[in-house]
């Protein structure tokens, strides 16, 4: 009975998915700070360590399409939130599977931008790229669209 039980747990186990290391950035919030310091150090490199493979493709489409140089393309990291010289408020980070979002605050447009993280290569990516070319899924609805919805109920 017990060697019986015993070989159910060892199959229970062995049948779970197993989560991929973490190499990279441990959350969407420690990639976004890495990212807001490459944007500050104006340094391309780390920029592009920080972003998705297909937000690099996105930046390469850029150049292209626009005539924008390398630095022009990458200079923001692909979110206004970092047109700012301070680290911004950052709030509600999602995650679901290897999709993830973050809240962070824009000062450009006085508001909540919800900014799109991709697990890729051991670590959180930013996935502006991702998001662009549809294969993005939202973890779930941010705390500024769950606000607003929820005093546009209290206005019926």
């Amino acid at each position: 009975m017990l060697v019986s039980v015993l070989s159910i747990i060892s199959v229970a186990f062995a049948c779970q998915k197993e989560k991929p290391a973490v190499t990279g950035h441990a959350s969407p919030t420690e990639a976004y700070k890495a990212l807001f310091a490459a944007v500050k150090a104006k340094d391309i490199d780390a920029i592009k360590k920080n972003i998705s493979k297909k937000t690099i493709e996105l930046g390469k489409m850029s150049m292209e399409r626009f005539k924008k140089s390398e630095k022009e393309a990458y200079e923001n990291g692909f979110t206004a939130t970092t047109i700012t010289d301070t680290l911004p408020s950052m709030r509600d980070e999602r995650v679901k599977d290897n999709f993830g979002a973050l809240e962070v605050w824009n000062t450009q447009e006085s508001k909540w931008d919800d900014v799109a993280f991709v697990f890729e290569d051991g670590g959180w990516k930013l996935g502006m790229g991702d998001a662009f070319s549809g294969s993005y899924q939202s973890p779930a609805p941010g705390r500024d669209f769950r606000e607003k919805e929820a005093a546009n109920a209290m206005a019926k």
